[in-house]
């Protein structure tokens, strides 16, 4: 074997058991039994989990940064795969938007954010590109997608779907017909124009009033249009970032009518609620939907437990707190996202394994195992398994760890957790058997990361 991990408890979403793991050409090789390494680690009295999957990340190519002609998210492929590497998160998803000025199509646009992806990432990945102009030349590209192992897309129901809602109609049709699964943003626009028009004409335009400005009721309205047009189109529909009781009410009861619907929601909407809003600062808190209440915060927990929300992904989308607190922005223009994949798994361990909410089993399924079905790469990630990817985490459940921001990989520089103390954290990152994070120190090499070739989408 060129690695083996002795003596860990193995854990999958639907096992737990302790074996040493052989590893070789980078697959698993061996469960259990004897076997010998040129390299091995200790793992006795910790977890091995399979590595996590943030299928909803916001990584900037590297020469739209460098030109800095505007403010632009700051993590590039290869500080937000580092700072993944460090949480555990061995696969990230990236949205691939189509660029002012660049006319190339879906599969160029994919192509150009490879070539980046391929020359900066530490970790694999895969690219889902936007669609916001649903033509019959993008239909006619996504079978060459397919094939080419690209099968999600990302909607918007904001900008100009309401004056298009027929022809994307026609796009998720014929991306289900491909074997594409659509990933919707549900909120809805006419909604929130109407509702920022009027705070702002009311004086109420500072961030104590975002909320009200996104309300609950809209998003709960989009997410059921955008199943009833999965309904209509007979094509799956993955609902991201959910962030409240409302649209998850929607969302399972189409579910319960034997729909192809799937929930993912966002670490924010689990940790933090609108309160927030209150703080001088509270601009950097800003998310596309707002933070919610309470009993938000309690139903999509109920979700995470007993079934309706099937992953959970960052949407990490940092932008420098000067950025977020810009003084000229207001309701209707506030920089929305923040850094969220190093603590993707950390959080969701320390706050719902240790406190009880989920089982560890479930941890492994929400971060890892139901993304990978879902997007087409499974048993090859989201297992431990003989021949899938060596993508592993050894987990140590006893490391605290305080957030800090500035000690954090994002090029942030804040993180919205500051001062929050977790409990269990990695201390292996193994990629494809490659240990790319060991002990708090980065270890794997600019651009080794590789793209995941997908299949079609599979059902859970």
């Amino acid at each position: 074997m060129d690695l083996v991990i002795r003596g860990g408890t193995v854990v999958t979403a639907t096992s737990e058991f302790t074996a040493d793991i052989g590893i070789r050409d980078g697959k698993i090789a061996q469960l259990g039994g004897n076997m010998t390494a040129v390299n091995e680690i200790d793992a006795r009295g910790k977890l091995v989990v399979p590595g996590g999957i943030d299928m909803h990340v916001h990584l900037e190519r590297m020469d739209l940064l460098s030109k800095g002609d505007q403010p632009r998210m700051v993590d590039d492929f290869y500080t937000g795969t580092v700072g993944a590497a460090i949480g555990g998160v061995t696969t990230v998803g990236n949205m691939v938007f189509p660029e002012r000025g660049e006319d190339l199509g879906l599969m160029g646009m994919l192509q150009v954010a490879e070539t980046d992806a391929e020359a900066n990432a530490i970790i694999d990945y895969t690219l889902h590109p936007v669609v916001t102009d649903p033509s019959q030349a993008a239909i006619r590209e996504l079978p060459h997608m397919a094939k080419a192992g690209y099968t999600s897309i990302k909607i918007f129901t904001l900008y100009g779907f309401d004056k298009r809602v027929q022809d994307y109609i026609e796009v998720i049709e014929a991306a289900g017909r491909n074997g594409i699964l659509s990933m919707i943003h549900c909120e809805d626009k006419p909604i929130n124009t109407f509702l920022e028009q009027r705070l702002v004409a009311e004086g109420q335009s500072d961030v104590r009033y975002y909320p009200d400005s996104r309300p609950d009721y809209g998003e709960a309205v989009a997410t059921a249009r955008a199943i009833a047009i999965g309904e209509a189109a007979k094509s799956p529909i993955y609902i991201v970032h959910l962030s409240c009781a409302a649209a998850l009410d929607v969302a399972r009861r189409a579910v319960a009518s034997g729909q192809k619907v799937y929930v993912e929601t966002r670490p924010i909407y689990l940790y933090l609620t609108r309160e927030r809003y209150q703080l001088p600062d509270g601009a950097k808190d800003v998310g596309w939907p707002p933070l919610r209440e309470r009993s938000d915060v309690d139903a999509l927990w109920q979700g995470l437990s007993m079934g309706g929300v099937d992953t959970l992904c960052t949407d990490h989308a940092p932008w420098t707190l000067d950025h977020k607190l810009d003084p000229s922005l207001k309701v209707g223009s506030f920089r929305p996202g923040m850094a969220n994949l190093e603590t993707l798994m950390p959080m969701l361990y320390s706050e719902g394994v240790r406190k009880g909410k989920i089982s560890t089993g479930r941890w492994v399924e929400l971060i890892s195992t139901n993304a990978a079905k879902l997007f087409g790469i499974f048993p090859q990630k989201g297992a431990i398994a003989v021949g899938s990817d060596a993508d592993l985490v050894v987990w140590d459940p006893a490391i605290k760890r305080t957030i800090r921001g500035e000690e954090m990989a994002s090029n942030a520089g804040y993180d919205v957790y500051e001062g929050w103390e977790v409990q269990g954290w990695p201390i292996y990152t193994i990629s494809r058997g490659d240990v790319v994070f060991e002990n708090g120190r980065v270890t794997g090499a600019r651009g080794r990361g590789q793209r995941v070739i997908r299949g079609p989408h599979m059902p859970l």
